[in-house]
C-alpha cells in the first residue's frame, strides 16, 4: 500500500497509518518507518499522527534504541479508544460481540430469538442485548450505552449486523429471508440506527464471516460455506468480498443439484440447502456432507478458488465428518478434472462467533483501509 500527499485523501492516508499501527501491536512503530512504508512525507505522517493522538487513537510507546542518531519515538494504537458491535441475527438466536480496534472481543452475549415474532419484538430484543453487552464492558462502565445520543458520548463506532439473505447490503434493506417473507422490504439498517443512535451496516451472515476471515489473515480466493439453520456462502475474490452487482452473490444453498428433488423453502426443488438440511434432520451427517461437497465442487469448478472454509452450528456439531465428506467430493472433482492437488477444505478459525466478529469488521475494516472488503 502507498499513500498520497493530498488533503482530499487524508482519511485514506490516516487509514494506511492506522493499519500499520494495528499490525505493529504493542511494540509500536516510528514515524519514520510509517513514512517509509506508506510513501508519505515525514511531515504528512507527523500531521496525521498528531490528529490521531488528539483523537486518543494513538499514543507514544517509548523510544527505539539509538543506532547512532537521535532515538526515534515509537507510536502505537490504543485498542480501547474505540469499539464496534457485531450482531449475528439468525432465525432462532442472536449473538452480540463487542470488539476493540484490534478486533479483540471485549464482551459477548447470546440469546434465543424468534425471527418470525415480528419487527417490533425482534428489534426490541436486539437493542436490549446490545445495551447489555456494552454496559458489561469497560466502555459500558464508563457510560457508553447506546441510545439516541450515543454517538456523541460513547466510544462505540457503530453496529454491524449480519443475518441470512437475500438482502440489499447497499441500502440496508432485507429481501425475502427464506422462511420469513414478512421481512421482505424491511429497512433494518435505518430502523436500527434510529433506535441506537449510532451508524449501522447490514450484510449477509456469510459475507460478514468471510470479511472477518480475510481481515484475520486468510489470503487468496476462498469460499466460506455456512451451514446452520440455512446454507449460504461468502466469497472472497481478489482480496475483497464479492457481493455482486445487486449485492446478491453467495446464495449458494439455492443452487439446484437434483431436478424434481424435494421442495425448498425458496420455492425451487432439489436445492443444496434442502437436501443438506433434510439429511441432517434424519441424522445422516455423512449424506449431508456429501451433498455439501458436491455443491462445493461446483463452486470450485466455476470460480477456480484456492480454499473452502466451513462454518455454522451444524458443521460445528460434526466438524471432522463434514471436512472428510466435503474433502472427498473435492478430491473426486480434482481427479476428474486432472487438476492435480485438490482444493483444501477445513473448518474456519474461530467458527463459533465468526459471523458476529465479522459483522463488527463491517465497521472496523474501512477504518483500517479495507473499505473495498
Amino acid at each position: 500500500m502507498t499513500g498520497a500527499n493530498l488533503l482530499a485523501l487524508r482519511s485514506h492516508n490516516a487509514a494506511l497509518l492506522l493499519d500499520l499501527l494495528r499490525r505493529a501491536g504493542r511494540m509500536g512503530i516510528s514515524r519514520l518507518e510509517l513514512a517509509e512504508r506508506t510513501g508519505l512525507t515525514p511531515q504528512a505522517v507527523s500531521k496525521i499522527t498528531a490528529r490521531l493522538r488528539d483523537d486518543g487513537m494513538v499514543t507514544e510507546a517509548g523510544r527505539q534504541a539509538s543506532t547512532g542518531g537521535k532515538p526515534r519515538t515509537v507510536l502505537r494504537l490504543v485498542p480501547e479508544a474505540g469499539h464496534a458491535v457485531g450482531l449475528h441475527l439468525d432465525r432462532d438466536e442472536l449473538r452480540v460481540v463487542l470488539v476493540d480496534l484490534t478486533g479483540a472481543v471485549a464482551g459477548e452475549r447470546r440469546a434465543a430469538l424468534d425471527l418470525g415474532a415480528g419487527a417490533e419484538a425482534v428489534l426490541g430484543a436486539v437493542v436490549a442485548e446490545i445495551g447489555e453487552v456494552v454496559a458489561g464492558s469497560a466502555a459500558g462502565r464508563s457510560g457508553a450505552v447506546p441510545g439516541p445520543d450515543a454517538a456523541a458520548r460513547t466510544a462505540v463506532l457503530g453496529v454491524g449486523v449480519a443475518m441470512p439473505g437475500p438482502l440489499d447490503h447497499t441500502h440496508g434493506v432485507l429481501h425475502r429471508v427464506t422462511g420469513f417473507p414478512e421481512w421482505d422490504g424491511f429497512p433494518l439498517r435505518d430502523e436500527l440506527a434510529r433506535r441506537l443512535g449510532v451508524p449501522v451496516v447490514l450484510d449477509k451472515d456469510t459475507n460478514a464471516a468471510a470479511l472477518g476471515l480475510a481481515v484475520g489473515g486468510e489470503v487468496g480466493a476462498f469460499a466460506y460455506l455456512h451451514l446452520g439453520t440455512g446454507l449460504g456462502a461468502g466469497l472472497v475474490l481478489g482480496g475483497a468480498v464479492h457481493r455482486g452487482a445487486r449485492t446478491g452473490a453467495g446464495e449458494f444453498g439455492h443452487q439446484v443439484i437434483q431436478l424434481d428433488g424435494p421442495p425448498c423453502s425458496c420455492g425451487n426443488r432439489g436445492c443444496v440447502e434442502a437436501l443438506c438440511l433434510a439429511a441432517v434432520a434424519r441424522g445422516d451427517v455423512d449424506e449431508a456432507a456429501r451433498v455439501l461437497g458436491e455443491g462445493a465442487a461446483n463452486l470450485v469448478w466455476l470460480l477456480d478458488i484456492d480454499l473452502i472454509l466451513l462454518g455454522g452450528r451444524t458443521v460445528a456439531a460434526e466438524p471432522e465428518r463434514f471436512v472428510r465428506g466435503v474433502g472427498a467430493a473435492l478430491d473426486a472433482h480434482a481427479q476428474r478434472a486432472g487438476a492435480g492437488s485438490p482444493v483444501p477444505v477445513r473448518v474456519a478459525s474461530g467458527e463459533a462467533r465468526a459471523v458476529a466478529e465479522g459483522a463488527a469488521q463491517l465497521l472496523l475494516a474501512p477504518l483500517f483501509g479495507r473499505a473495498e472488503a
